[in-house]
């Protein structure tokens, strides 16, 4: 594969994705658009970031969609690598990222960083983009690219761009496409959640504990709903915190019937 900058001049934004783009996707597309004088987005459901029992098969796909939506949005380059060509036979080095990994996700999902840091420095270097940029939405698996890039030495700006949201608060998700009409009503509670942590701290409560308590008792009354889990941690380390006297990240994993969901905001 040749490398992107020996081809193109000026700045190269990159938007690493799975595909099934979503407004959110898109919102990351037009910043690297708007940004830079060419717009690189990948497409590829990299399956070693999936554990035994997930949802790899299931995973939603629609590449003509997703091929018309960036073209209309005018991307420069749209790649979209296979699996045998992005791992194939005797395949075995990987990139790790310890310490914000065996945490949250990583404890819930072993090796499934493992399968991300390894697949975005691969297209990193494939790409060889000035910028790339990933949503908050996948709040630990941003902090966990950005400890990548300043570990490795990369010359790679990783830029962060909001959630983005319905009407309604539901963070935009490939998954939401599993939910029905009743769980995408029951899902809603997700960011109620979320806002009652930021109402309560902006109100002057700080204990962590408390807040996760509210949050719980909400989530518990929604009878399609259960909790994975619910974490107050520091946005830098993710570790715990019991009292919010730093930037925290508010982040949770709750299925919804058969589907699970993530979202998460920054408070402090």
């Amino acid at each position: 594969m040749k490398r992107a900058r020996t081809e193109l001049t000026g700045t190269v934004g990159f938007v690493p994705t799975m595909g099934f783009l979503h407004e959110g996707h898109l919102a990351l597309v037009r910043r690297a658009k708007r940004k830079n004088d060419v717009a690189v987005v990948s497409i590829f459901v990299n399956p070693t970031q999936f554990g035994p029992g997930e949802d790899l098969a299931e995973y939603p796909r629609h590449t003509g969609r997703d091929l018309a939506l960036l073209k209309k949005e005018g991307v420069d380059i749209v790649f979209m690598p296979t699996p045998n060509g992005m791992y194939p036979d005797g395949y075995s080095t990987w990139v790790e990222t310890s310490g914000i990994t065996e945490i949250l996700e990583g404890k819930k999902r072993p090796g499934h960083f493992r399968g991300v840091t390894t697949i975005v420095n691969k297209l990193f270097n494939i790409v060889l983009p000035h910028k790339a940029y990933f949503g908050q939405k996948d709040g630990q698996q941003l902090r966990v690219i950005q400890k990548m890039v300043t570990d490795l030495n990369m010359h790679i700006k990783i830029i962060s761009v909001p959630t983005v949201r319905s009407k309604r608060g539901l963070a935009m998700s490939s998954r939401n496409m599993h939910l029905s009409d009743e769980e995408r009503e029951a899902a809603l509670v997700l960011y109620k959640a979320l806002s009652i942590a930021k109402d309560l701290y902006m109100r002057g409560e700080y204990d962590a504990t408390r807040i996760k308590a509210k949050m719980t008792g909400l989530i518990k009354r929604e009878p399609l709903a259960k909790i994975d889990y619910i974490s107050i941690a520091d946005s830098d380390s993710l570790q715990e915190l019991t009292c919010i006297n730093r930037p925290a990240l508010v982040s949770m994993a709750i299925k919804i019937g058969s589907t699970r969901l993530l979202d998460n905001r920054i408070i402090g």
